[in-house]
């Protein structure tokens, strides 16, 4: 399952983040979990229990897309060269399809362990960036990884995405199984809420509101006249949150028994998601389509709707297509 945080800066999003991919993780491996941070402040590997020099040298997928397409690729024969794949190029035949715990260089050589967690992060603005980027450009990487990851029963990607509502750029918010959209209880925290939720109608994007800093009984008032039926859960005041961010971050049986509560309230949501890989794929087919009429064309150079595979299907079956007939065969 593939799930995404989002809410407003401060929102407290990296942290559900972290505590939700910790929660998933089983100290066994039999439930591998991959962390992805893609937000433009990059704080998910200390909320993970990474300090900050290790952190801060986690792979940057932005500074390996040229790599992360070439790889991606494969033998697909719809993309001459990997220079010509874009942020929401989709799989195809013959496309190298990832795997949440497979020997592949975004999972060996890109990532990094936190405990538990294998960490993914697109990689924080740097100074060549300042003034002639945008972070888009960075996120495009994880879009890329989303589009080619076939995930199954008891694995789990979390995402923790750029604030307020930058996502819709592309496709990239429609990647997901599950979208946790963590709000404050103030006017602020649901404008958030709101402007996502109308952006995402229509799209089948499946949303679901964790109140967070929720103090009494009538800041969750607050949010459920605000959220209605949307809102899931409510995060009080934390001592456990509070002292991982003094930098002691203790076992998660530490956390208080209210707020584990909410944890596995979240993952049975989570759990009880049907997957429709034909719908995945038809949302990546579309978004590629509009990208490529709005700016992918001019930027490459051809028309990259061309990319798009009729035949293919997407999701576990692609893992081991049937082979094609031999010419003495034919």
């Amino acid at each position: 399952m593939k799930v995404a945080f989002v809410g407003k800066g401060g929102s407290g999003k990296t942290t559900l983040s972290a505590l939700f991919a910790r929660y998933l993780a089983d100290p066994a491996g039999r439930a591998p979990v991959v962390a992805v941070d893609a937000d433009i402040n990059q704080h998910l590997g200390v909320a993970l229990g990474l300090d900050e020099h290790e952190a801060g040298r986690v792979p940057a997928l932005g500074e390996h897309l040229g790599e992360a397409k070439e790889y991606l690729r494969g033998t697909n024969a719809r993309i001459g060269r990997a220079a010509e794949m874009v942020k929401t190029t989709p799989a195809g035949r013959g496309s190298r399809l990832l795997r949440v715990d497979g020997a592949d260089p975004f999972h060996r050589e890109w990532a990094v362990q936190a405990g538990e967690v294998r960490l993914l992060a697109t990689g924080p603005f740097a100074a060549e960036d300042l003034g002639v980027s945008c972070y888009h450009a960075k996120t495009g990487a994880v879009e890329l990884y989303l589009n080619h990851l076939v995930d199954t029963v008891d694995e789990y990607v979390v995402v923790d995405m750029t604030a307020g509502a930058d996502s819709f750029a592309s496709g990239l918010f429609t990647r997901f199984d599950l979208t946790f959209l963590v709000a404050e209880p103030t006017r602020r925290g649901v404008s958030v809420y709101r402007q996502y939720a109308e952006y995402a109608q229509g799209f089948g994007v499946a949303l679901r509101v964790i109140g967070n800093k929720v103090t009494d009984e009538a800041d969750e008032a607050f949010l459920r006249a605000n959220v209605g039926a949307d809102l899931l859960a409510c995060v009080g005041a934390s001592g456990y949150v509070r002292a991982a961010e003094r930098g002691h971050l203790g076992p998660l049986a530490e956390l208080e028994p209210e707020n584990a509560a909410v944890l596995a309230r979240m993952r049975a949501e989570l759990d009880g998601r049907t997957k429709d890989w034909r719908a995945f794929q038809d949302q990546a087919e579309h978004f590629h389509r509009r990208n490529a009429l709005a700016w992918a064309n001019a930027a490459v150079g051809i028309d990259l709707r061309g990319q798009i595979d009729p035949d293919f299907s997407h999701g576990p079956a692609a893992l081991n297509p049937p082979a094609e007939p031999s010419p003495a065969a034919a």
